[in-house]
């Protein structure tokens, strides 16, 4: 008889841990020599019970976790998964599918299918787009500009798909100052090159400079040419003016690409999607669910204006596939992988269990709380606000007395950490260190804020 106790043992401990996230530490407490010592056991030539390893592995590891999914980390764009969304990926694990192709698992196809049509919706992008579940915002990146590969290398004549890219006319990519690493990396593997990244400055409200975009454009108007924009910088989420970008762009023959990873979630809010308006006349879009839709990794959307686009660039056939009977869709032909987890499941649960309030509800509340966090850090003494409180971004910075501003904000960012209340991450901006602050969990309450706040106090009456 088939002895499943090791599973209900788990799901005991693991409801208990994510119970206790509201009182853990948030940093890690222990070292790599600590984990090490713990983990490097020598491998056993006969198995070990599993009740045995799933409790030697929760006690060996469990201070080496951060406690991202809990309400004070504020460090990274990170969500906090939702119980609706852990227990549809628990059941994923259960039911053991490969959603690569419609035949391989039916249930699986049609709930990735009607998943994207209420991502779209809830995004605000146009319902005839195509759509890609993939791990996260990277690949999320490659798949759409596969796309935009094939469309402009098309237009020339070029089969890349076929022939490569040996021969064909180099793709430059525009991009602002403000673009993300997930990007450049996809670009590298799309075989561009990161030497095809040309930034271009952004204005004084941290958005693309248009008129140095227009320069950009015109500099070599029949280059094949990317633009990608952002809505929503990492540091203070600004977000690029997409109306004018479009305009300037489509009309070089240019395609338009959107870093959304946690921006374009603004569109899933009434009161603020006015931030983003005009992102709906994009090419492409790129996004993450293990963000504000708080879904568990690995989660990240990728949406393509034109269908046959998408398609042509990333589908492929094997003589071993059953014809599909034209009923359902091959998940495989809209996006980079083959083996693949069933994530289309979860998005359905979890959107199911929220609903459009609910997603609008996460969106506004942690933006608010933000907006709470960032003003009430700049009332402190010594704490000063670099940028206030944009989408759910802000950044701040500690001024020394000594005047040596940069390494004091990184002292005091690092023993925020170490104290265990919360967690920050230090970045630089314009050329100066500063603390960034990011709420992007549904479990952050005023309580929580008002938590932070007194440690950092406590933290820089320590420190200075």
């Amino acid at each position: 008889m088939l002895d499943t106790t090791v599973l209900r043992h788990a799901a005991d401990r693991a409801v208990r841990h994510y119970e206790d996230l509201d009182h853990l530490p948030v940093a890690a407490r222990a070292s790599y020599p600590e984990l090490l010592g713990r983990l490097d056991r020598p491998l056993p030539d006969r198995g070990v019970d599993p009740v045995r390893v799933i409790d030697e592995l929760i006690d060996d590891t469990l201070d080496g976790f951060v406690g991202a999914g809990g309400p004070r980390f504020f460090g990274w764009v990170i969500g906090g998964s939702t119980p609706g969304a852990i227990a549809a990926d628990w059941l994923m694990s259960a039911w053991d599918q490969n959603a690569a192709i419609y035949q391989c698992s039916p249930a699986a196809a049609v709930a990735e299918e009607v998943a994207g049509a209420w991502l779209k919706d809830v995004l605000g992008l146009p319902s005839d787009a195509s759509f890609g579940l993939v791990t996260g915002c990277q690949m999320a990146h490659f798949t759409a500009l596969a796309a935009a590969r094939h469309s402009l290398y098309r237009d020339r004549g070029v089969d890349v798909e076929r022939d490569g890219l040996f021969g064909a006319p180099r793709v430059r990519v525009i991009t602002g100052d403000h673009r993300h690493e997930s990007l450049i990396r996809a670009i590298r593997y799309l075989g561009f090159g990161a030497g095809s990244v040309q930034q271009v400055r952004l204005d004084d409200d941290g958005r693309m400079n248009m008129v140095a975009l227009e320069e950009a454009l015109a500099a070599d108007p029949g280059a094949p040419t990317i633009v990608c924009l952002m809505a929503g910088d990492l540091n203070t989420g600004a977000a690029d003016p997409f109306h004018a970008a479009c305009d300037l762009a489509h009309a070089r023959g240019a395609w338009v690409h959107v870093d959304g990873a946690f921006g374009l979630w603004m569109n899933a809010s009434p009161a603020r999607r006015s931030m983003l308006d005009g992102v709906e006349r994009a090419d492409s879009w790129a996004t993450d669910g293990h963000k504000w839709l708080q879904l568990p990794y690995d989660n990240g959307f990728a949406f393509v204006r034109n269908a046959a686009m998408h398609h042509a660039a990333l589908a492929m056939t094997a003589g071993y596939f059953i014809p599909p009977d034209g009923s359902g869709r091959d998940q495989v032909n809209w996006n980079p992988e083959w083996s693949r987890r069933a994530r289309g499941v979860v998005a359905y649960a979890a959107l199911r269990c929220l609903g459009r309030e609910g997603v609008a509800r996460l969106v506004d509340e942690a933006c608010r709380l933000t907006e709470r966090l960032v003003e009430g850090l700049g009332r402190l003494p010594g704490c000063e606000v670099m940028a206030p409180a944009r989408m759910n971004q802000g950044l701040v910075r500690f001024v020394a007395p000594d005047g040596a501003h940069d390494a004091f904000t990184d002292r005091v960012t690092d023993a925020i950490r170490e104290e265990g209340t919360a967690w920050f991450g230090a970045s630089t901006w314009r050329g100066l260190r500063v603390m960034r602050i990011s709420v992007c969990n549904h479990r952050t309450t005023d309580a929580d804020v008002d938590r932070t706040l007194d440690a950092v106090e406590r933290v820089l009456a320590r420190v200075s």
